[in-house]
């Protein structure tokens, strides 16, 4: 007689660009944002939060690929064969959440939202389909002030989370400068904004690419390393020679130098690559603005800088742009030394509320890439990340499956008082209890046999000293007779002998 086929079971797996998270990086996690909420609400920031899901005409034009509406975002129809996405980021849902209860909101608005986003492209190193980001806006504040003051934010909230000064800058630009390049090279108009997107998605890839990368995507192309070929913009020489030059410039005021006369060189450069465009011009004298705002506050070019390298992947921007990037050197997996790079980015997008609106409503703000920030915690051991994981539950043993009642007793004591406690649901014995216990992280577990039961005891065992203890005993029979952090109270004071235990270890 054969065997019966064994049921096929299922592969489990992970799906590409996505990852799992276990308890300590939550905390860790957890600790973060709650320090950068309080930088924003410092600032007078409020909390609002926005669902997963909007209409896809609502995230509209601004998606990163226009021909389909899935593409680049995960979108579905609804039974009224309306089409639904997960957000792409949390910027287009602010935009739709102001205009609908835009009589209720004080403006200028300031809020901030922390939640996942989702981007059905190509997942790769660093580059994940669902990840956290962190944004602040000001909402119906047209001047550049707005602007300066989300800079400042960005760098104090960086020292906070404990990105030491000097290894970050927030690097700012202006997109009207950049609109004053492309005019200048022939690029204005609507006809040619599929064009213009591309030569601002080449730029944005300078840090990453070079100077040599990003020539390649401004004229006929490149091929990466995989063998994956992006099509460039088709630019002449000459063009891609003004771009070259204009993203080229850098340069930092000197101490005790007269930093008018500086400003006037550096931005006059500037003036020179837009040529005649009033938009380019009109860029230069925002960006002038925000940077003498900045340092007025305190914030001089050690923190806030103009770098013309600053584009902002997204269409919608219409005004200045930033940047946080962190500076200071990481060991790559190859052994090279490279900059760490941006955590966080924005900038101003003076018409993305106003498509639900007749009138135009001015809005700036920025987003933090949460995971990337959290990597770079790591890095410099900030004590945010690298803090000691929170202690497990104190877990109550079972021996006899038949008193379960009175196990659930003793746990159900233990949380009334406020103590994290688990009771022991497996069907092991002690010795396999007490190597859960440690698993799990208990710092204590509460034994009862029917001997203590009998005498209304309980056993604590302290399984911090008990672990420091063990170094010190050199024999199983010295063990035994020692039962170290091992010691029986009556079941009344459970609870505050099992606070003693745990305020000698955690207290504070």
């Amino acid at each position: 007689m054969s065997k019966p086929a064994k049921a096929a079971t299922l592969k489990p797996r992970l799906p590409r660009g996505l990852i799992d998270r276990g308890p300590a990086e939550i905390a860790a996690t957890e600790r973060m944002l709650q320090t950068i909420r309080e930088s924003f609400e410092l600032y007078g920031f409020e909390a609002v939060e926005t669902p997963f899901i909007e209409y896809t005409e609502a995230l509209g034009k601004f998606l990163p690929d226009l021909d389909r509406p899935n593409e680049g975002v995960f979108s579905f129809q609804d039974d009224d064969e309306a089409w639904l996405s997960l957000r792409y980021d949390l910027t287009a849902p602010l935009a739709r959440y102001v205009a609908e209860h835009f009589d209720a909101v004080p403006k200028p608005y300031r809020s901030y939202r922390a939640g996942y986003v989702f981007r059905n492209e190509k997942p790769g190193p660093g580059r994940f389909r669902q990840f956290m980001q962190f944004d602040a806006d000001i909402v119906g504040a047209p001047s550049v002030a707005a602007d300066a003051e989300i800079c400042m934010m960005a760098a104090d909230t960086l020292e906070r989370v404990g990105i030491a000064r000097g290894d970050y800058v927030v690097k700012v630009n202006n997109r009207k400068v950049l609109d004053g390049v492309m005019e200048a090279i022939g690029l204005g108009g609507d006809d040619q904004a599929g064009r213009r997107l591309t030569v601002l998605r080449a730029i944005d890839k300078l840090d990453r690419l070079g100077v040599d990368g990003v020539r390649l995507l401004l004229g006929p192309g490149r091929r990466d390393e995989s063998g994956d070929f992006t099509r460039g913009a088709g630019l002449s020489d000459e063009a891609i020679d003004r771009i070259i030059r204009y993203v080229s410039f850098q340069a930092a005021p000197t101490e005790g130098g007269d930093r008018l006369a500086f400003w006037e060189k550096f931005f006059g450069g500037w003036v020179e690559v837009v040529g005649g465009s009033e938009t380019g011009r009109q860029g230069i004298a925002e960006l002038h603005a925000i940077l003498r705002l900045c340092e007025a506050a305190g914030y001089g070019h050690e923190r806030v800088r103009a770098d013309p390298s600053v584009v902002r992947g997204l269409e919608y921007y219409t005004g200045p742009v930033y940047e946080a990037e962190l500076t200071f050197p990481v060991v790559g997996e190859d052994g090279q030394t490279v900059r760490f790079g941006s955590v966080a980015g924005g900038g101003r997008y003076d018409g993305l509320v106003g498509r639900f609106r007749a009138e135009p409503v001015p809005a700036t703000g920025f987003s933090i890439g949460v995971s990337r920030l959290f990597s770079a915690l790591q890095i410099v051991k900030s004590p945010i990340v690298a803090g000691a994981a929170a202690p497990g539950p104190v877990v109550v043993l079972v021996l006899d499956r038949e008193e379960i009642a009175a196990y659930q007793a003793l746990v159900a004591r233990l949380r009334d008082a406020g103590i994290r406690s688990e009771l022991y649901l497996g069907a092991a014995g002690l010795k396999a209890q007490m190597k859960y216990a440690d698993r799990r992280g208990a710092p204590a577990v509460v034994i009862q046999g029917s001997d203590e039961r009998a005498r209304g005891e309980v056993q604590i065992k302290d399984l911090i000293e008990g672990a420091r203890a063990a170094e010190a005993i050199a024999s199983n029979a010295e063990w035994k007779a020692a039962r170290p952090a091992q010691f029986s109270v009556p079941e009344g004071e459970l609870v505050p002998r099992m606070r003693e235990v745990l305020e000698r270890h955690f207290a504070g």
